[in-house]
């Protein structure tokens, strides 16, 4: 058959070529959306389901699609005590964690650019604490922070409860302490991920571009600021989308190492503790997509506003 000065093959059936291997690759795709199907997109809009019902653990079996709906849940969980606070200590969380985390990562990655013997093994070490069980770190961390017999401790003046203490005194300042510490562990935990994205770019920079710099007098400062970092800014965006969305939602760090307590409750933990300690099923789904509609908020001003920046370089 020739259509368009063209000849399109006929396969048997009477399904064309393009046909037969569009039927061919949703076959083989079929897996893996099967897959997604079942572990995310079902529990997904069953979590939307329960979070318009008043569901508890005594009454869980009668919730179903065709429960009776409300707001309700989502009403308490907002009205809830705690939840601004838990929202406030989730963004400067996320956003002190992600800044650092990328700023260590980039400071470890142009330590390590250069040969020298032995690199090989820093940097594999680097990733340790990126690589350890949570579990492990957090109770490391525990142990050097205890005000009593905690390393750290033994070089300071007077102890400080770094886990346990809300507030303390620092040059005058009223500093949020636990909440400081939990940043610092999320920064130390995962700055080797940023580091990996960061030094596998720096390997790929043409030396020429450096070379070029050094030729034309460029001091350290300016080759950093003029040829390293714009090469550099792409996988930084990137990198603080990425961390931005898995701290957000971090949980396991906090709850390890306070339990949410001390001023550091974030909104995840205010989900397990609605399932956990109310066994209100309902309250933690609303909760919990609560936190998934204000992490989409963010992320979507933040695309927008990279996109928009992206356009105006190019239409430079």
């Amino acid at each position: 058959m020739t259509i368009a000065g063209g000849v399109r093959r006929l396969t048997r059936g009477g399904r064309t070529l393009e046909q037969q291997e569009a039927r061919a690759g949703l076959l083989l795709i079929s897996p893996t959306l099967l897959i997604t199907l079942v572990v995310v997109v079902a529990p997904l809009l069953w979590a939307v389901m329960l979070a318009f019902q008043d569901a508890r653990l005594i009454n869980i079996r009668r919730t179903g699609l065709f429960g009776n709906y409300t707001l309700e849940n989502f009403t308490y969980v907002i009205s809830e005590p705690g939840f601004w606070s838990a929202l406030v200590n989730t963004l400067v969380y996320t956003t002190a964690g992600t800044a650092l985390s990328i700023a260590i990562g980039l400071v470890a990655a142009l330590a390590l650019r250069a040969a020298f013997k032995g690199r090989t093994l820093v940097r594999a070490s680097i990733l340790v604490p990126y690589v350890a069980p949570v579990v492990a770190v957090a109770f490391l961390w525990e142990v050097m922070l205890n005000p009593q017999f905690g390393i750290v401790n033994t070089w300071l003046s007077e102890p400080i409860a770094f886990l346990t203490q809300a507030r303390g005194s620092f040059l005058g300042l009223q500093v949020p302490v636990a909440l400081l510490t939990v940043i610092a562990f999320e920064a130390w935990r995962y700055f080797p991920f940023a580091f990996l994205f960061i030094l596998a770019r720096l390997q790929a920079l043409p030396g020429e571009l450096e070379e070029a710099a050094v030729v034309d007098g460029a001091t350290p400062t300016q080759r950093f600021r003029y040829v390293i970092m714009p090469q550099l800014w792409r996988v930084v965006a990137l990198l603080a989308v990425l961390r931005f969305v898995f701290t957000f939602t971090k949980f396991d760090d906090v709850y390890l190492l306070t339990g949410g307590g001390a001023g550091t409750e974030v909104v995840s933990v205010r989900v397990y503790n609605f399932l956990t300690a109310r066994d209100d099923i309902g309250a933690s789904a609303a909760q919990a997509i609560v936190l998934a509609v204000v992490l989409v908020v963010f992320l979507a001003v933040y695309l927008r506003f990279f996109a928009g920046g992206e356009r105006d370089q190019r239409s430079l």
